[in-house]
């Protein structure tokens, strides 16, 4: 989807969509890199003492109309065997270069299981992905937050007893709408029945966060209907809930369809967006960014201990992308079916993963802009003292362009106090064009120049 703005008055302003900002800089700005650096070398010297780690299975039961996440439909020929033959493969290499410079703290604060759908798994290879996490990587899974994503046909007792007892803390399952119709409409199909039924399965198994994610404009939603899906997740108590706008992305079946105009579209999801958030509020949910919420006295499923703006990530699997303090790498990205099919079947024969293949170098100049993106998009804000002691500067001195711009929007909390910058309640509600609005002229432009596969 293309940024454009709008008119308000004299004054342009710019569309409240542009993109979901989760990392920085986006994978789309990634390229091969020609002197394929040894992971070794990579992480000699970094602080391993307290690192994220993720462990990417790229396979869906059905593929949604709106996902241009790296996974494909299936499984076919022993595949998820071949995979996880091959994730071994590379945990092993990477917990090799992480020991390589004799470095006895390697330890990880917080893990996660993602995609794709991890519980596309068998109850018995979710065993195994747990074993590579803790016997090659050296992960305490229950010593530290696990989260692991799941779907509602893929929910069931069996692999949920082994994620339970393996120690996942925090279970999230893409429920998008509780309305079948919506659901079909956003190329989800499921039955509500099929849905409940696989959230008293989760809650049974007795994880301790449940989250439900759910999406608003997809074609025929109402005020009404928008609220009765809130109504049905909250009569679950999640500890968490998660409100995804709708996106029609290239390569994806929602993008190859009509849509009304933009400008209708961006009124429709920002009132939804409005009245979700204000109904959440009132029902005792605290906002944590534009996009989560956690219930007021929940626990918190995340390491006190790590911060991603700062620590490294390692992670596993081809679609996973791991960070250094200087590189971010990963595999080749796509979203056409055809070519993932061909990167996840290159991975399953790849024999020798002890070097980086594609990345973006992150130096000081992009370091201070994901550091300011990822702490200005949460709702607590950022502390300036943490900030200046990380750079040497201000982020006024830094983006004084930027934060003016944010600053005249009405953006930014004018009442968060002097050593604090924070997003006002409007700032956050458009994080997906302040986020992208953050990103420097050389990420723009290797994104703008990526061709999508």
């Amino acid at each position: 989807m293309t940024n454009t703005t709008s008119t308000t008055g004299t004054a342009p302003r710019p569309r409240p969509y542009e993109s979901y900002v989760y990392a920085y800089p986006h994978k789309t700005a990634y390229r091969r890199l020609a002197d394929r650096p040894a992971l070794s070398g990579l992480w000699a010297g970094e602080r391993k003492n307290a690192l994220s780690l993720y462990l990417h299975i790229p396979f869906c039961e059905v593929r949604c109309g709106f996902c241009n996440l790296f996974t494909r439909i299936g499984a076919p020929d022993e595949l998820t065997t071949r995979y996880l033959d091959a994730l071994d493969r590379q945990a092993t290499a990477v917990a090799d270069a992480l020991h390589a410079d004799g470095t006895d703290g390697v330890r990880f604060a917080a893990a996660a299981f993602g995609g794709g759908t991890p519980t596309f798994l068998t109850a018995g290879e979710l065993e195994r992905l747990c074993d590579i996490a803790e016997k090659r990587m050296g992960a305490d899974l229950r010593a530290v937050p696990l989260s692991v994503e799941t779907s509602p046909s893929t929910a069931t007792a069996d692999r949920l007893s082994v994620l339970a007892e393996r120690g996942a803390t925090r279970l999230s399952i893409g429920v998008q709408s509780f309305v079948e119709g919506e659901a079909k409409a956003a190329v989800r199909p499921q039955r509500r029945s099929d849905v409940e039924a696989a959230l008293g399965r989760i809650r049974d198994a007795r994880i301790p966060v449940l989250n439900i994610d759910l999406i608003y404009g997809i074609d025929g939603q109402t005020p009404g209907s928008w609220r009765l899906s809130l109504d049905a997740a909250l009569a679950w108590r999640p500890e968490e809930l998660y409100l995804y706008p709708l996106y029609a992305r290239p390569l994806t079946p929602l993008g190859r369809r009509a849509h009304p105009s933009e400008a209708d579209w961006d009124t429709q999801r920002l009132d939804l967006y409005r009245r979700g958030r204000d109904h959440l509020l009132a029902e005792g949910y605290e906002q944590v960014s534009m996009r989560m919420f956690r219930r007021a006295g929940a626990p918190h499923e995340g390491a006190d201990d790590y911060a991603c703006q700062t620590d490294g990530m390692i992670g596993l699997g081809c679609g996973a992308r791991s960070y250094t303090s200087e590189l971010h790498y990963s595999f080749d990205y796509a979203v056409g079916m055809r070519e993932i099919r061909n990167i996840i079947d290159d991975y399953t024969t790849t024999e020798d993963f002890s070097r980086a293949e594609v990345g973006r170098a992150v130096d000081m100049d992009e370091a201070r802009r994901r550091h300011l993106l990822q702490s200005l998009l949460q709702a607590e804000g950022m502390e300036l003292e943490e900030y200046r002691a990380r750079f040497g500067s201000r982020p006024g001195d830094d983006f004084p362009a930027e934060l003016d711009r944010f600053a005249g929007l009405g953006w930014l909390d004018e009442g968060a106090g002097p050593g604090l910058l924070r997003l006002s309640p409007e700032g956050l509600a458009h994080s997906d064009a302040l986020g992208p609005a953050l990103f420097s002229p050389a990420v723009r432009a290797a994104m703008t120049a990526y061709e999508p596969k």
